[in-house]
């Protein structure tokens, strides 16, 4: 099949675009035939090799964790899902390799659950890894109730645009950091926008004069000392890019694929709860452009790569084509 892989650490140049080995199907993975992946920071900073300490790289490497595509055939042991269904998962594993910025995923049925029929592949392949993070930091991490003022760094970024989005639908107010230009972005989201740098402090104290009951940090270092001193007396804080937020009270999160939490999410999108903003798509082969435009740190809701259809629009597939997929994706020969 045709993917996007690296065979070393390295920037953009390293990813390559052209045949990649074929994905297995385990008992307990579903084939998907990608419509579309998201790009994440994360998937950068594995690519520099940053994330080395804590997962092994088998390389060639296919990079990417979130995706939005149809399955082509659930694993032997799978009864949730069923050829056809359209899915979208955060399709992360303990080590690199078998990523989603390719033709077909093997994902494990545990990263899956049904994409939400309100958005398309492009906007759903952008919910799950940055959706399930603000979810889980604000409903688990920091338990955000009712009435409370959440504080959320790099509020129109990927995870902060959810962030708001879901600190709303809890019934709590969201004052989120954003450069000037997206100030009514964050608006649009439910937020109250406050600038950049000097004078933050200042600014939020003005919104909250009490201090902010949580603190949802996306940005670390120096922020970290400055929302600590935002936080009212019983305020909690929690950070998904700095673990030296343990030293000021705080709990550090790494997401992780939860189907359920997933499939909340993907209700809430149905709901009109939450929607996903995508700034920009590319083509598979062009997943090194989408890689540079996310790493310069300015995106505005999602950077989405697209993957072309093999078959036309409403077509199925036949008992006897399942059949020859699924051993063709056994033997190596997809």
């Amino acid at each position: 099949m045709k993917g996007i892989s690296y065979r070393r650490y390295g920037g953009p140049e390293v990813l390559e675009y052209g045949e990649v080995r074929d994905p297995k199907v385990g008992p307990d993975q579903v084939l998907v035939q990608v419509r579309a992946a998201a790009v994440n920071p994360v998937d950068w900073k594995c690519r520099e090799g940053h994330l080395d300490a804590i997962l092994d790289a088998v390389f060639p490497v296919i990079p990417g964790w979130d995706v939005s595509g149809v399955v082509v055939r659930p694993g032997a042991a799978v009864t949730e899902f069923a050829v056809g269904d359209e899915v979208i998962g955060y399709c992360r594993e303990d080590f690199l390799c078998r990523g989603t910025f390719a033709e077909y995923v093997a994902a494990p049925v545990r990263t899956l659950a049904r994409k939400p029929r309100t958005l398309s592949f492009e906007e759903a392949a952008g919910l799950p890894l940055a959706g399930l993070t603000a979810y889980q930091v604000l409903v688990k991490a920091l338990q955000v109730r009712r009435g409370e003022t959440v504080l959320v760094h790099a509020a129109a970024g990927g995870v902060g645009s959810f962030a708001v989005q879901i600190a709303v639908h809890l019934g709590a107010r969201a004052i989120g950091t954003a450069s000037e230009r997206n100030h009514a972005y964050v608006r649009g989201l439910g937020g109250e926008p406050v600038a950049y740098g000097e004078g933050l402090a200042a600014r939020v104290r003005a919104l909250a004069p009490d201090g902010v009951d949580a603190v949802f940090d996306t940005v670390g270092g120096d922020t970290l000392e400055t929302s600590a001193d935002l936080l009212a007396p019983e305020g909690r804080m929690a950070s998904i890019a700095d673990p030296e937020v343990v030293r000021h009270g705080g709990r550090y999160c790494f997401v992780r694929p939860d189907a359920e939490d997933l499939g909340t999410l993907s209700a809430l999108a149905d709901r009109g709860v939450i929607s996903v903003h995508v700034q920009e798509t590319f083509p598979l082969e062009r997943a090194a452009d989408a890689h540079r435009l996310n790493q310069e740190g300015r995106t505005r809701g999602k950077i989405v790569v697209t993957v072309d259809r093999h078959e036309e629009e409403g077509s199925v597939w036949t008992r006897d084509e399942e059949r020859s997929l699924y051993s063709a994706s056994q033997e190596g020969t997809l």
